[in-house]
């Protein structure tokens, strides 16, 4: 018989011997099994030349049904741990893991499972596959109690932690708690996959979904994107990161009308507005925002500029106030000739006041101001602000966004 393999394989060499262990154990007839004579069957089909890949197959279908006690038995009588379905080629360890049976996993593990073993495919771990959903998360505890290598990564470069960030879609796929959990663990956020791919750049790619989407999956987008960007962020992460299309701040920067709220915690947590590795030289959030403002009010209505001008002044106010000194671009120039010219001028009032601030010494209000809101990280910052055992007016001062009437999390 020539070489099979996959399904043929199955069908054609072990699948009967399959079928009358499995018919044995109870698991396709209703009657009680009885281990004696379940031994005994083992012991005479273990003259089968296909004795050790049935027994093995039957291995990951007793481990998918959850049957300890049947696993004990195959075990013991010469079942391979390492054995690989020839379809799927998952082991009984990623069985478990698809299954969700956390007391299986630790079974499995206990028994001498390589807790770390990648299937031939995908170059997928165990931990991997438990990452991807958020049924999963007892399997992603386990598999971490047990010692699973929390930053391994597949043959693309992808850890853990990128596999369930890349797995959310922000509106049925929650994984934030699985995220919570490895970045706990020790997961590290500045992996990169080998087409570079950062921890930021499923956020950015989920916020793009937003544009033109239904309001209410728009909504729970960006509310998985702002707990999700919270979590990288107090672990470690960098929002202003080169290069720029993985940038989660220039991101917000470039659509600061639609991504304001993520924006203004971003701003708020300490993210630098200008490229955190180059500089305003690569990249500068004031000029960005000022272009983008000469942009949208060049093709808003009227009655929608004040609050694009409202937004974009809020930004711009948060740039300066969480940074001592303002760092401008070079030639730092903005064309204002597509405007009105009530727009104009108001453009470059904003444009002419931060070359000064850049050019003057900085008020020592201002840099007490500075120094007072960097105490108070982590976010959130103006609920603390207002806290404070001050007189109102300095809390004015030291307060941004004076016309929010919600957090950040409700505009969310």
């Amino acid at each position: 018989m020539p070489f099979l393999h996959g399904f043929r394989r199955i069908i054609f060499e072990y699948q009967p011997l399959v079928d009358e262990i499995l018919g044995a154990m109870g698991f396709q007839y209703p009657e009680q099994p009885d281990s004696k004579q379940v031994s005994m069957l083992l012991k005479k089909l273990s003259q089968s030349q296909f004795y050790k890949e049935g027994v093995s197959y039957c291995l990951l279908k007793v481990t998918e049904l959850g049957s300890m006690t049947a696993a004990v038995m195959l075990l013991q009588n010469g079942a391979d741990l390492n054995f690989e379905d020839p379809i799927t080629y998952y082991t009984a360890l990623h069985v478990a893991v698809l299954r969700n049976r956390p007391d299986m996993v630790e079974f499995l593990v206990d028994n001498g499972a390589d807790v770390n073993k990648r299937d031939r495919i995908h170059e997928s771990s165990p931990l991997d596959l438990a990452s991807e959903e958020p049924e999963r998360l007892p399997c992603l505890q386990r598999l971490l109690q047990l010692g699973a290598d929390i930053n391994a990564a597949d043959k693309n470069g992808k850890t853990a932690l990128l596999h369930a960030l890349a797995s959310s879609d922000g509106v049925e796929i929650h994984n934030t708690e699985n995220i919570r959990l490895l970045l706990e663990g020790g997961a590290d956020v500045k992996a990169t996959t080998k087409d570079f791919d950062t921890v930021f750049s499923c956020i950015i790619f989920l916020l793009g979904e937003t544009v033109g989407s239904d309001k209410e999956e728009a909504k729970l987008i960006n509310r998985f994107c702002f707990r999700a960007s919270k979590l990288l962020i107090a672990h470690g992460a960098d929002p202003s990161d080169c290069p720029s299309h993985e940038s989660l701040t220039h991101t917000c920067l470039k659509n600061f009308k639609l991504h304001f709220p993520l924006l203004r915690f971003l701003l708020e947590s300490g993210a630098s507005y200008n490229c955190s590795q180059h500089g305003p030289s690569c990249w500068s959030g004031f000029h960005i925002v000022l272009d983008r403002l000469c942009s949208y009010l060049s093709s808003c209505e009227d009655g929608d500029s004040a609050d694009i001008l409202q937004k974009a002044e809020c930004v711009l106010d948060l740039m300066v106030a969480h940074s001592p000194c303002v760092k401008l671009p070079r030639n730092f120039e903005i064309s204002t000739a597509s405007l009105s010219d009530a727009h104009a001028s108001e453009v470059t009032a904003l444009h002419q006041s931060f070359k000064q601030m850049e050019r003057s010494v900085p008020a020592l209000k201002h840099l007490c101001r500075v120094h007072i809101l960097q105490s108070l990280r982590p976010w959130p910052v103006d609920v603390k602000v207002k806290t404070l055992p001050l007189p109102d007016r300095l809390k004015w001062y030291l307060l941004i966004n004076h016309s929010a009437s919600s957090s950040i999390e409700e505009d969310l």
